[in-house]
């Protein structure tokens, strides 16, 4: 599947900062892939529907059985208001069985500077993964 576009649910404001959340998902099997995917597309209808919800995207890499997202913020507030609310809430529990590796990092731009391109997305999650390699 390719990657689907950068959608812009809400305008942000005139010198706004947001908060960018960027993860790489990786399931166990290739037989996990559909529903994930599946689960996926639902919680990005949630997060374009989201208050705060700036910015994102999402990329499937099926035959890797890697997920890939991108998303900005107006604030931590609505990230977590996201997170804890339905169907987000539920299907991460639900989906942390068939997990194999997650990587989530957050870091701030102004939002003038969205969208975030996937080889900076790239590039922190390789960081982040090498830093928790290292401590590991």
């Amino acid at each position: 599947m390719p990657t689907l576009p950068w959608m812009t649910p809400q305008a942000p404001g005139p010198g706004a900062e947001a908060l960018v959340m960027a993860s790489r998902l990786e399931v166990r099997s290739l037989r996990h892939v559909p529903g994930f995917f599946l689960a996926s597309m639902a919680l990005l209808r949630q997060a374009r529907r989201s208050p705060g919800a700036l910015g994102l995207s999402l990329r499937a890499q099926l035959p890797r059985r890697t997920f890939w997202t991108v998303s900005a913020w107006d604030g931590r507030d609505a990230l977590n208001s996201y997170a804890s609310t339905e169907p987000h809430k539920s299907t991460m529990r639900a989906k942390r069985k068939v997990m194999r590796e997650s990587t989530f990092v957050f870091w701030t731009v102004p939002a003038a500077d969205l969208p975030v391109a996937w080889g900076e997305v790239e590039r922190r999650i390789a960081e982040k993964r090498s830093e928790d390699r290292a401590n590991g």
